[in-house]
């Protein structure tokens, strides 16, 4: 049972369109997390209009319950005034009860503008570790962050005692799971250009890879499900909210996946309520679940041997000869049910609606017009159901849903964002060659060292006072005693340069008088607004996001308050990730369905898959110079013997731009 003295955490539900977002008030939710048609995670999501989300946040609020909406994704410098009037359209208009954000430039804004509400940090952020946390109130105004999804209990129990008064923690109890972790993934737009952190990821993980001639889908990871153990996080107050990923999905899955863990946190004691619940996640149409790392006693791997983690309930398999194929479900399918064949990236791949009942173990004639006809035993999903007591709950709120009109002199409200320019000298070029390993051979450019247990100043016979010392991107819980000893150890004995890559590492320095501190390219600056937050962090300097277009680029130095630099060259991965296939190996290749070859290393805790090209914007080099950059990076990792690097052009978005 919850304590007494704890209020119960709010159930916050996804909704992508609307008969989502009334499944999740027909199921109880506390709260409603939804996106707009622009600036939002889950783009390929149906999404919002002002008007559409404004009428449904009045019913919200009218049955108590929440809306948060989010605008998280990576802002560029052409985007800040679009953004600044977006969000003014929201707090005028929608008036929802909290606004998740991504870029830190948000934060500002949203204060600026006269936001009220709460700001949420998304798990886009990237918060991992305790000390990060005291942060983020007195720094960002913010009033709550995402945790990441693959921390462990006790690690949750750590982030929960570092969190200061006033801030409040929110944890995904279930959904599904992204290989690479979350603000750390690059795949999608490195092999096409569609950003995850744009909300435009095209799942490149959900593909089938080969290695050593076995094809398999690699990193397809099942979705996680703390269910039953989800009563431990009750003991926790600082974790006011669960919630739930799924703005792609349908009502069907809103409705269930709340109603379970409404069951589980106000009767989660109760052996007939817990299993009520688990029939219920088990009737919910995601893929097959994982707790992932919440035991740490019994940590999972999200990835099954069998590489099969498609969304739905299995129904069948195709049956019958290439002319006409048929399907004998394992239960009734009714008017309505929504059907997937196969996977996406199977050219046989279809979605289709039931048009019918078809009883258990009947014969549907599938009739395809697919260009490819499925082979026999090809799997068929049932991916969302319109149950007709759930299709009346949604019509009966749907009556209830008053049409709203926005003024147009809220709508036509144009936003001109200052950001107050230091006046700043012009940056010394400087050239720096980040290694592993230190090179043995003097070099012309400047040094820069990834920092770890084997690489640290007294495992080094170079010059300390020239190198600069990389912090990972990603930093756990349990190792931020380890990582404060390391730097203490080098900021105490030498004035150093450091890169931190995660905003929130510059909580590791307390007085950092002898050193200078940049913001690393994982911390995904992509506007000067978001260097100017930085700065007032106590960075002195920003390497951008390159992974940023190169107007996006060549615009940053004209308001940037702080010297600039980017990677022009080097291996730069696809994503890190906390877990790996127990079948892939580790410094060998794989190979894409494209036939694009890349490799997993691991670094410490982490794993690093990097493609086998590199970036290199060398070229550009003399046009980044004029516009105002000073730092010029090459990042050089140990390449596997067994790795062919590919000569390719290395541009990623310089040339298409960021979408």
């Amino acid at each position: 049972m919850t304590p007494t003295h704890v209020k119960p955490p709010a159930i916050l539900a996804p909704a992508g369109n609307k008969d989502s977002f009334l499944a999740a008030l027909a199921a109880g939710a506390d709260a409603v997390y939804c996106g707009l048609k622009r600036f939002s995670a889950r783009m390929a999501a149906q999404n919002f209009t002002f008007e559409q989300l404004a009428a449904l946040t009045d019913l919200a609020h009218k049955r108590g319950a929440r809306v948060f909406v989010t605008v998280n994704t990576l802002i560029t410098d052409s985007e800040i005034n679009e953004t600044a009037k977006l969000i003014h359209i929201l707090n005028r208009s929608v008036h929802p009860d909290a606004i998740i954000i991504q870029d830190l430039s948000l934060a500002k804004i949203a204060r600026d503008i006269g936001f009220k509400g709460e700001l949420i940090l998304s798990t886009l952020a990237n918060v991992s570790f305790p000390a990060a946390l005291d942060l983020l109130p007195k720094s960002l105004n913010v009033n709550g962050v995402v945790i990441p999804r693959e921390l462990s209990i006790d690690e949750v129990k750590k982030m929960a005692g570092a969190c200061p008064d006033g801030l409040k923690l929110e944890i995904f109890v279930h959904g599904a799971l992204c290989y690479g972790i979350s603000g750390r993934c690059y795949w999608s737009s490195y092999l096409g250009g569609k950003s995850g952190l744009r909300g435009r990821c095209v799942q490149p993980c959900r593909r089938v890879y080969s290695q050593n001639d076995h094809r398999f889908r690699g990193f397809s990871c099942q979705d996680l499900s703390l269910d039953v153990l989800a009563k431990v996080l009750l003991k926790i107050p600082q974790i006011q909210t669960w919630k739930i990923e799924g703005r792609k999905k349908g009502p069907h899955y809103v409705y269930y996946t709340v109603s379970a863990y409404k069951t589980l946190r106000d009767h989660g004691s109760d052996p007939k309520a817990k299993k009520e619940a688990m029939g219920l996640l088990d009737r919910s149409l995601g893929r097959e679940r994982t707790h992932y790392l919440f035991l740490p006693q019994r940590p999972q791997n999200p990835i099954p041997k069998d590489g099969q983690t498609a969304s739905g309930l299995l129904i069948g398999n195709i049956q019958g000869g290439v002319k006409k194929p048929y399907l004998v479900p394992r239960e009734d399918l009714f008017h309505g049910d929504v059907l997937r064949i196969g996977y996406e990236d199977e050219e046989w791949h279809a979605i289709f609606k039931i048009q019918r009942h078809i009883p258990k173990r009947g014969k549907y004639n599938t009739n395809l017009k697919t260009k490819t006809v499925p082979p026999k035993g090809t799997p068929v999903f049932l991916v969302d159901r319109r149950e007709k007591t759930l299709k009346e709950v949604i019509l009966r709120l749907e009556k209830e849903v008053l049409e709203k009109n926005i003024s147009d002199k809220i709508l036509n409200k144009n936003f001109q964002i200052r950001i107050p320019v230091k006046n700043i000298r012009q940056h010394p070029i400087i050239e720096i060659n980040v290694h592993r390993i230190p090179p043995k051979k003097a070099q012309a450019k400047q040094t820069g060292i990834w920092l770890s247990d084997k690489m640290s100043p007294s495992s080094m016979k170079t010059n300390h006072y020239d190198i600069w010392w990389w912090l990972p991107p990603v930093i756990w819980p349990d190792e931020e005693d380890n990582w404060k000893s390391r730097i203490n150890a080098i900021s105490k004995k030498y004035p150093q340069n450091f890169v931190l890559n995660a905003p929130w590492q510059i909580a590791f320095f307390k007085n950092p008088k002898n050193v200078t501190l940049w913001a690393g390219p994982f911390c995904n600056a992509g506007n000067a607004l978001t260097v100017s937050k930085l700065a007032a962090l106590g960075f002195n300097g920003v390497i951008v996001s390159p992974e940023l277009g190169a107007s996006d680029i060549m615009d940053l130095p004209k308001q940037s308050p702080l010297p600039l630099g980017i990677v022009i060259s080097g291996n730069w991965p696809l994503c890190i990730a906390r877990t790996l296939n127990e079948q892939m190996e580790t410094d060998t290749p794989f190979i894409s369905p494209r036939g694009e070859q890349a490799w997993v290393t691991k670094y410490e805790s982490n794993y690093w898959i990097y493609p086998n090209w590199m970036i290199d914007l060398k070229g550009q080099k003399r046009k980044l110079e004029k516009a105002g950059y000073g730092l010029f990076i090459h990042l050089n990792e140990p390449v596997p013997g067994k790795i062919k690097l590919k000569k390719r052009p290395g541009l990623w978005n310089w040339s298409i731009g960021l979408s």
